[in-house]
């Protein structure tokens, strides 16, 4: 399916519209978005007008696996011409950064590289949050150490934080835009409210919300807040974590320690329930002689040439079915029988601790 974006010229001489993200080591993947969509990009780098192409915007998530098999994915995917990657500061506590800049080596001017702040370990070995900012320009510093570059071309706050009003936070990260350290910047998980507010002091680029057939309450405010000011919608979890892929069953549940099982969709009786109803997406694959992966992708992608999505993997194999959705077109019948789903789905996304920083 080839997805009509807007691509500022400027862009076209170095890239080829293709994307990638990495979580890694241990850590949930919340990754990637696609740079040559974002208006506020135009400002910082593009000189020129819009363009439209007919290219397929494609873009991945990657849920680290230990050197080198990380280092060949990763590579792999930049031959594949996957030239945005988006990680952040909390993924690994800094490692994967540090991982994306030595696999980076050399080839630094072929990718379009993002990264996020505003997550850190409390004393306890918990999460808090902090956007003060003060803190903003220390942890951009710390990343553009990590990433080994001297500049981050998208940089997101990941979580927002209540204890700082949005305006003084882009306030601190649109001095980062004027002294070159950064390009653009985004949110992650941001209400309607914070992204028109935001939008006031500084341009917002983009927007990660976790969107899915089973995710979709940003529909009523976030997306139409994000068309509004114009940023660019990331799907993160555009697979349920996994579960939309057809990985999981009624016997086959993820692992002891697996993080998914702290959260309500995979616990008891939920957890039956939400299985039970990927089978209509492995109908409709089955059907379609492709993967239920990629049926669930194609419907993210449906939403809008306003929305890009971003699996997490740590496989080829799995690449190349993420790959494959670009290619798959679902009728509007299809489209119906998946927008029934969500309203069936059991259980949050996150525990509650995890809710409680979302659509700040």
């Amino acid at each position: 399916m080839a997805v009509r974006l807007k691509v500022y010229q400027s862009f076209l001489d170095r890239f080829d519209h293709r994307a990638w993200g990495y979580g890694g080591a241990g850590e949930l993947v919340e990754c990637a978005a696609v740079a040559f969509h974002f208006p506020a990009f135009r400002d910082r780098i593009g000189q020129r007008p819009p363009v439209e192409t007919q290219d397929p915007v494609r873009a991945l998530g990657f849920d680290g696996v230990a050197q080198p098999r990380g280092f060949a994915v990763l590579h792999h995917a930049l031959d594949r011409g996957v030239t945005f990657w988006d990680t952040a500061d909390m993924y690994g506590s800094g490692h994967n950064e540090r991982l994306i800049g030595r696999a980076l080596r050399g080839r630094r001017d072929e990718v379009v590289l993002a990264t996020k702040f505003g997550i850190i370990r409390d004393a306890e070995g918990g999460m808090a949050l902090n956007s003060r900012p003060e803190y903003v320009r220390e942890a951009c510093d710390a990343s553009l150490q990590r990433l080994g570059t001297d500049v981050i071309d998208l940089y997101y706050l990941h979580r927002v934080d209540p204890a700082t009003p949005i305006e003084e936070t882009v306030a601190a990260m649109a001095e980062l835009v004027a002294e070159g350290k950064v390009r653009a910047i985004g949110l992650s998980e941001a209400a309607a409210a914070t992204i028109r507010r935001a939008a006031e002091v500084h341009p917002i680029s983009a927007v990660q919300s976790e969107y899915s057939i089973f995710s979709r309450d940003i529909e009523d405010s976030v997306i139409p807040a994000c068309l509004e000011v114009g940023a660019t919608l990331v799907a993160y979890s555009p697979l349920g974590r996994g579960m939309l892929s057809g990985r999981f069953k009624q016997d086959v549940r993820p692992a002891e320690g697996d993080f998914r099982t702290l959260t309500p969709r995979f616990q008891g009786d939920a957890y039956e329930a939400n299985v039970a109803l990927v089978a209509e997406i492995e109908a409709l694959a089955a059907a379609k002689s492709c993967k239920p992966a990629e049926v669930a992708l194609a419907w993210v992608l449906s939403r809008g040439d306003h929305v890009i999505t971003i699996p997490g993997t740590s496989k080829r194999d799995n690449l190349k079915v993420n790959l494959g959705a670009y290619d798959i077109a679902l009728t509007d019948d299809e489209l119906k029988r998946l927008d029934r789903l969500a309203d069936q789905v059991k259980g949050d996304r996150y525990d509650e601790r995890g809710m409680s920083i979302i659509n700040g």
